[in-house]
C-alpha cells in the first residue's frame, strides 16, 4: 500500500491521490491501536490527524514509511528526532493556516478591546478601538505577517518580537513591524498576540519576568501551545490588572481545573483551537500536503520485499520542517 489516509480529506483532493497512488482510506483505524499497526507495516506515506502520536514505537511499526503528513499546525506529539532516525520526512503546510489565524487574530482583539471595558478620563467605563492601540505581535510566522499587512488598515502600531530573528533582519522592514525586545514590546501594547512556534526552550516564555512589564489594562490573545505561558504568571498578571482580558485558542488539558491558577478566572476566553480551522484553510493545507507527497512517492520506487528494521538510534541529516503549534483546549465560551 502506498498511501494510508487516518485523516478526513477534502473529497477532491482524495479522488486526486486514489487517481495516482494505492491508497487505502481508514480513518475508523484511529484508536485501533492493534489494527492500525498491522496497516502500518505496508504504508509508505500516511496522513493522520493530530489526535495520534508519532514516536519510534509506531516509526518500528511502519518499516516502509517514508513521508508523514499533518494538515494541521500542531506537531507538539510527532517525535521529530525519531522521524529523522527513520528517514521519515514530516510534511506539514507551512502558510495555509496563515490567513485563518490573521483573521481570527484581530477578531479576537477587536472583541476584548470593546468588550472589557476601562475606565475613562470622565469616570465612564467605555471600550477602546484597535485603531489607536499599539499591537505586539510575538512570533513571526506566516500569521503574523500576515497580521503585519493588516493592522495597519485600522491605524494600529504594529510591532513584534521573535526569539529566532535579530532585531536589525530586514525582514522587519520587509513586513511592516518595528522589531522590540520582549519587555519594550509588553510595556508598549495595549494588545499582545501569540503565534510564536513552540519549542521545549521556549517553555514559560511569558513568565512573571515578562508579564510583570505588561502595560496596564492590556490585552492578550494566543494561538500557540499554551506551555508558551506560565500559567500562575498569567493569572497574577490578570487580577492585578496588567492584563485586563485574555483569549487562548489552545490550552493543555487540566490547566482550568479547580486548585489550578486559571480557574474561574471570569476574564478568561478558552476556545478549542478554532484560529487555523475554516474550510479554505482545510482546502488549502490538504492540497498542498498531497500535491508534495505524491512527488515524493512518485520520486522514490517502491521497496524491495525484503527490509531490515530502522535503526531509530541513529540521526540523519534529514530536515524536518515545522511551524506553529498549538495543543486542543477544552471549550469554553464566556
Amino acid at each position: 500500500m502506498s498511501l494510508l489516509i487516518l485523516e478526513p480529506l477534502e473529497t477532491e483532493v482524495l479522488q486526486w491521490l486514489s487517481e495516482r497512488q494505492n491508497v487505502r482510506f481508514a480513518p475508523e483505524l484511529v484508536g485501533q491501536s492493534a489494527a492500525l499497526r498491522d496497516a502500518l507495516h505496508s504504508t509508505r506515506a500516511l496522513i493522520l490527524p493530530p489526535s495520534v502520536a508519532v514516536d519510534a514505537s509506531l516509526l518500528r511499526a511502519a518499516p516502509r514509511l517514508r513521508v508523514l503528513g499533518r494538515m494541521s499546525a500542531g506537531g507538539e506529539n510527532i517525535d521529530h528526532e525519531a522521524c529523522r532516525a527513520a528517514r521519515v520526512e514530516v510534511i506539514r503546510s507551512a502558510t495555509a493556516t496563515g490567513n485563518a489565524e490573521a483573521e481570527f487574530i484581530i477578531a479576537a482583539l477587536l472583541s476584548l478591546l470593546r468588550r472589557v471595558p476601562v475606565q475613562s478620563s470622565e469616570g465612564m467605563w467605555v471600550g477602546r478601538e484597535l485603531g489607536c492601540a499599539t499591537i505586539g505581535l510575538i512570533g513571526m510566522t506566516s500569521a503574523a505577517r500576515m497580521l503585519g499587512q493588516l493592522l495597519p488598515a485600522f491605524g494600529t502600531r504594529v510591532v513584534g518580537y521573535d526569539p529566532s530573528l535579530h532585531q536589525s533582519d530586514p525582514l522587519w522592514a520587509q513586513w511592516g513591524i518595528e522589531p522590540l525586545p520582549l519587555r519594550d514590546l509588553m510595556s508598549q501594547s495595549d494588545g499582545v498576540s501569540v503565534q510564536l512556534a513552540y519549542f521545549p526552550r521556549y517553555r514559560g516564555l511569558l513568565g512573571e519576568r515578562v508579564l510583570s512589564f505588561a502595560k496596564a489594562n492590556q490585552v492578550l490573545v494566543s494561538i500557540g501551545h499554551s506551555a508558551l505561558i506560565d500559567d500562575a504568571a498569567l493569572a497574577d498578571a490578570m487580577a492585578s490588572g496588567r492584563i485586563l482580558a485574555a483569549w487562548l485558542d489552545s490550552l493543555e488539558p487540566g490547566l482550568q481545573e479547580p486548585g489550578r491558577p486559571l480557574h474561574g478566572v471570569a476574564s478568561l476566553q478558552v476556545t478549542p483551537r478554532l484560529a487555523g480551522t475554516t474550510r479554505e484553510s482545510r482546502t488549502r493545507a490538504a492540497w498542498g500536503v498531497a500535491r508534495r507527497i505524491d512527488e515524493m512517492l512518485a520520486a522514490a520506487p517502491e521497496p524491495a520485499a525484503e527490509f531490515r528494521s530502522r535503526d531509530l538510534t541513529t540521526p540523519t541529516s534529514l530536515e524536518v520542517p515545522t511551524e506553529p503549534a498549538a495543543l486542543s483546549g477544552a471549550r469554553r465560551w464566556r
